[in-house]
């Protein structure tokens, strides 16, 4: 409950300090990420007007992970605010032992800290509500696990991110 009040302190923040965006599209965002593994802050970046680079720091109970992402967007059910997103990358990390839950609810014990390192994908949809600098995104992470699998998940996630 704690990280949860911090996190909307920092999203709240965000909103109040910065200036509001009217445009359709945007460039940059900064915001949370909510996922099936870990929940975190995260930044996107534009290079083209199709094409992001999105960067996840996400904080587990017992370590960190930090992931990269390249996206490719395009309008979804011709709505231009609605994008639908797809794309790869990667994430390393650390984790402490313990027992974890997959997200398929297999319990797996770890009785070593331990590294972090696979491939990642990404699925999903963003909205950026009208007149506001808002962007809620929802999709499916599916990620392999090598550094200490090798095993696959998907988890979901859910964003929500101030752009500018």
């Amino acid at each position: 409950m704690k990280k949860l009040i911090i996190y909307s302190f920092v999203l709240a923040s965000f909103l109040l300090i910065s200036k509001r965006s009217s445009a359709q599209s945007y460039q940059t965002a900064v915001g949370l990420k909510f996922g099936g593994y870990e929940n975190g802050i995260s930044a996107k970046f534009f290079t083209t007007s199709d094409v992001a680079i999105e960067g996840i720091l996400g904080f587990r109970s017992h370590g960190a992970v930090l992931t990269g992402l390249y996206e490719i967007h395009q309008e979804a059910f011709g709505v231009k605010e609605l994008k639908f997103y797809y794309g790869a990358g990667a994430h390393i990390g650390s984790e402490g032992s313990g027992v974890y839950k997959r997200f398929n609810g297999d319990d797996y014990v770890y009785n070593n800290s331990h590294i972090l390192l696979g491939a990642d994908g990404v699925l999903g949809l963003e909205y950026l509500i009208p007149q506001s600098p808002i962007a809620v995104s929802l999709d499916l992470n599916p990620r392999v696990e090598l550094a200490t699998g090798p095993f696959f998940d998907i988890a979901p996630g859910l964003g929500i991110k101030y752009a500018f």
